[in-house]
């Protein structure tokens, strides 16, 4: 992949994550998609898992992720990049902001494995 075709597709996936659609975000990745942040507790595996946790982490948040910087994989089949993100509880009350980095690889045009770094002490105060 080309790192034209990359961008776009890096920034098609943050537009789904800021519009909040499960239909949307999981449009981005592959059937057999492996995720992992730091709350998933080890890798979720597989669109169907990742959807219910896509749910239960769109209803708890109202979130919006700007992209930073990028960097393409020089075999071309993935990238990371750097991003910015505001997450205001759903319930209300303080708005984070963090910044983080995914590490992605992808087949054809869709990200099959997506891991997201990010330090989760801001967020301590938030339960």
């Amino acid at each position: 992949m080309d790192e034209k075709l990359m961008m776009e597709m890096t920034e098609k996936t943050l537009r789904a994550w800021n519009n909040q659609n499960v239909d949307e975000v999981l449009g981005c990745y592959t059937e057999d998609c492996i995720y992992q942040d730091p709350n998933t507790g080890g890798p979720v595996r597989g669109k169907e898992k990742f959807g219910r946790y896509l749910a239960k982490l769109f209803e708890q948040w109202k979130m919006h992720w700007s992209l930073r910087e990028a960097f393409l994989f020089r075999d071309g089949n993935g990238c990371a990049f750097l991003w910015h993100a505001t997450l205001t509880p759903v319930s209300g009350g303080k708005t984070y902001e963090i910044d983080g980095i995914d590490l992605v690889i992808v087949q054809g045009e869709r990200l099959h494995r997506n891991e997201v770094y990010f330090d989760r002490m801001s967020l301590l105060g938030s339960k």
